[in-house]
């Protein structure tokens, strides 16, 4: 693998002395405006060797050099040989003075010492003055003479030679070139080393101001794991380095909340710096489908909440929203086969219930993108609510499931060893309260449908009536707070007031999913079936008529005689009576035609359509009665 370019570039941190054909540079002291160029004086060295060798003379006497050429040649050396043999006769003589005093010593330390400078100088300058001979003169073979005569050394002016202008600008230019380079390519080497470490410096500013906007916004924060290899032993550091982010619901299964985990990007190489490892982008959607009468068929979907990816707290919520739709998936499996009152099919990814005839209720794990792309068949804007409302009340019962969870929990004082544990055997937490809600609605439309035929047929013979139907009696604050105190049964109730002729009142009362009560004057009642409901529908309806028909035929009774009427409640019939005779008497008209009537009924055909019927007997020839029946709508004997 070959190497960068800018990796091979070498940078001398010596000033350069010598240029390519290894002759001097010199030191350049200023460039003028004309183009010449200053430099430095160099020095002579002639005169230099001149100023050292005054310098000999003047700090060690003018005959330094016949005394050095008298040590060479021996003179001195009997005088010194005759002082120490004097002086080994004395010490001989006097064995007190060969040990010196502390004073002595001191004394020879001083006469010494500057001796020993003295020598060091000498030796030092011999050194200098060496070096520069042998670098002025070539190289010259040794000699086996040592010593030389003191008229060897000789000075010679040597003059150099100028050089050409233009060879000397040419050098002068590849000279800064070179260095201009030089210098640029080590400069872009410092300022890509400080832009990696302005970089790293924002990045880690940037990784705790997000730390902290992700602790600010509620968000779990839990210490990281060791890194792989790290040392484990007796004294090593376990003090975890990073943290993660735990975007998973508290009461949650284990298998969630370790999917619920995230961190910080080391590198940003995206916009977003959370990192979801275990993310799988899968959302849950509510599809309801109603078949009216079976000849159309509805379907309808929630509509999912896109969240945008820019900002942390909305990829946590949105990764927190994938995570909760997988659990609720997961527990509506669960639940899907404990149904006592719905079939249902259960595949991986799709759950199909029949909730009621006509009704079919479908749960699917989707991916995002499909969530969007699929199309909805005649779509229904009452239909789309209700599938936003089961999706969120799903959600509700979870947490509400959490809430029972961790009350046992903490009312057993064990940890629970799994999540099965927390409801009841058999008993389904999420699933049935759905169920039971949608077969209430299918239930109170049948009864409703009963009760609006009943009230048409009413309005279409003249009778005035009045119904009021609220299919939930709770308002929405309670159903909240009974989810937030953890009671996930969720039956909800009614009632319908039916007030026929502004005097008789029927009241029905209904509960989640299929319980109906009347409430009559003489009983309650329970109500198991809609053919049930018709037939005490027909009866008070007929009851109440046949009452006003008796009061009817009360008022315009105008002949003076005493007369009784009343209801029979077993032929359903209204009877009237006076001087041996039966008659039923209707409204005003009706009175003044059927003078001597036997009796006056009604009945209820399909969808509650009144009729009205009316048998009079009259006396024919020779004192025979004859029997003659006549049919007269009850709109007509109301209007009369």
């Amino acid at each position: 693998m070959e190497e960068r370019d800018w990796k091979k570039t070498k940078l001398s941190l010596e000033r350069p002395y010598k240029d390519d054909r290894g002759e001097r540079i010199p030191v350049l002291l200023d460039i003028t405006p004309d183009g010449e160029q200053v430099f430095e004086s160099p020095e002579n060295p002639t005169k230099l060797l001149g100023e050292n060798l005054r310098r000999i003379f003047i700090e060690r006497g003018v005959d330094f050099f016949e005394r050095q050429d008298d040590l060479l040649s021996g003179v001195a050396q009997p005088l010194d040989t005759a002082e120490q043999q004097n002086e080994d006769e004395e010490s001989a003589l006097n064995p007190a003075k060969t040990v010196l005093t502390p004073e002595e010593l001191f004394s020879l330390r001083t006469e010494c010492i500057p001796q020993l400078f003295i020598a060091l100088g000498e030796m030092t300058q011999a050194r200098d003055m060496l070096s520069l001979l042998l670098s002025s003169a070539p190289p010259q073979p040794v000699s086996a003479a040592v010593s030389l005569p003191p008229s060897a050394l000789t000075a010679t002016v040597v003059t150099k030679p100028p050089p050409i202008p233009s060879v000397e600008v040419f050098n002068a230019q590849l000279t800064i070139g070179g260095k201009d380079e030089a210098l640029r390519k080590a400069a872009n080497v410092f300022k890509q080393a400080a832009t990696k470490l302005e970089n790293s410096r924002q990045s880690s500013e940037s990784y705790w101001a997000d730390a902290l906007k992700i602790r600010k916004a509620n968000w779990g924060l839990v210490p990281a794991p060791l890194p792989l290899g790290a040392p484990t032993g007796k004294g090593s550091d376990k003090t975890s380095k990073d943290f993660f982010v735990s975007f998973g619901l508290e009461e949650s299964p284990v298998q969630f909340r370790r999917r619920a985990v995230a961190h910080m990007g080391t590198y940003d190489t995206e916009s977003n710096s959370l990192q979801f490892p275990h993310r799988r982008r899968h959302r849950l959607r509510v599809s309801l489908t109603v078949a009216d009468n079976g000849k159309t068929t509805c379907t309808s979907r929630n509509a999912p909440d896109l969240f945008s990816a820019i900002g942390l707290n909305e990829s946590l919520t949105a990764a927190q929203k994938e995570v909760t739709d997988e659990e609720v998936f997961s527990v509506l499996i669960r639940e899907a086969s404990t149904l006592p009152t719905a079939s249902t099919r259960v595949s991986e990814r799709l759950i199909v219930i029949d909730v009621a005839e006509g009704i079919e209720l479908q749960f699917e794990m989707m991916d995002d993108d499909e969530c969007n792309n699929i199309e909805v068949s005649h779509p229904n804007d009452v239909l789309t609510l209700a599938c936003d409302l089961i999706y969120h009340t799903l959600h509700a019962l979870l947490l509400c499931m959490h809430t029972m969870q961790k009350s046992q929990r903490i009312l057993s004082r064990v940890p629970s060893k799994s999540f099965a544990s927390a409801s009841p055997a058999g008993r389904s937490v999420l699933l049935q309260p759905i169920i039971d809600l949608l077969q209430y609605q299918q239930f109170c439309t049948r009864i409703k449908t009963e009760l609006n035929k009943l009230t048409s047929a009413l309005r279409s013979a003249g009778v005035p009536c009045i119904l009021r139907f609220d299919a939930v009696g709770e308002t929405g604050q309670y159903l909240q707070r009974r989810l937030t105190s953890g009671d996930s049964s969720l039956r909800v109730g009614g009632e319908a007031l039916l007030r026929i002729d502004d005097r008789q009142t029927l009241r029905l009362t209904f509960a989640s999913p299929s319980s109906l009560t009347a409430h009559l004057p003489q009983a309650t009642l329970s109500i198991a079936s809609v053919p049930q409901l018709c037939q005490l529908l027909s009866d008070e309806a007929e009851k109440c008529l046949l009452s006003k028909l008796c009061e009817a035929g009360e008022q315009y009774d105008r002949t003076g005689i005493a007369s009784t009427w009343f209801v029979d409640a077993v032929s359903g019939k209204t009877v009237g009576r006076w001087e041996g005779c039966i008659v039923c008497v209707g409204f005003l008209r009706c009175f003044r035609c059927l003078i001597r009537c036997r009796n006056f009924c009604v009945s209820f055909n399909q969808d509650f359509a009144v009729h009205s019927s009316a048998y009079r007997l009259d006396r024919g020839n020779n004192d025979k009665l004859s029997l003659s029946t006549t049919r007269i709508p009850l709109r007509q004997r109301f209007l009369c």
